[in-house]
């Protein structure tokens, strides 16, 4: 695969070159490793592309976190509680982050959208109020990739414009988010 845009949210670009470079050239070599064609497999059971092949975003994900484990990187998980008075009970639930190395956290997002941008404005802020993040690299399709999955998978031009839009928060930690497609495509510069 090849990394394809970049967007540096809350300066997440300059903090993680400067505390995180190694870990960083560490996930470029992990995305250019990712042999996509290998996960076209889904026949598409959608009106609008009926027997078409497309990419499958489970699998991709897989992919990637298999080759994150195989580089040390860890997946983390929270237990998280709150006591609801109105109930009279304690609701109990999990936080997981894809992947950690050296308070670095990744999430690997081929999925719906809603989910996105939850992981930058919510979960990450969550793991780094723990301690166990101080930033995030988000990795999402270009819309070129996302075409060729099913309908509803989120996309870079997507979170972009919301993150400008939405702006900075003073809770909000420094995120970089990576769009990748399969190819260079016309029109798009790959970044190194």
């Amino acid at each position: 695969m090849e990394i394809i845009a970049e967007h540096s949210f809350n300066k997440g670009k300059e903090f993680i070159e400067k505390f995180h470079g190694l870990e960083l050239q560490e996930l470029r070599k992990i995305v250019h490793s990712v042999d996509a064609s290998r996960f076209k497999t889904k026949v598409s059971k959608e009106k609008t592309m009926t027997g078409q092949m497309l990419y499958n975003p489970k699998e991709m994900n897989k992919e990637f976190k298999r080759l994150l484990k195989e580089s040390g990187w860890e997946i983390r998980r929270i237990t998280l509680k709150t006591f609801v008075p109105e109930i009279g009970k304690e609701h109990i639930g999990f936080r997981e982050i894809d992947a950690v190395k050296d308070k670095l956290g990744v999430e690997v997002q081929f999925g719906k959208y809603a989910f996105m941008v939850y992981n930058v404005a919510a979960k990450m802020t969550i793991f780094n109020k723990q301690g166990i993040i101080d930033s995030g690299i988000e990795i999402v399709p270009m819309l070129s990739l996302a075409n060729e999955m099913s309908s509803g998978v989120s996309y870079f031009e997507q979170i972009k414009t919301d993150l400008e839009y939405r702006g900075v928060s003073n809770i909000d930690i420094p995120v970089l988010v990576l769009g990748v497609d399969v190819i260079k495509r016309p029109k798009q510069t790959q970044i190194t």
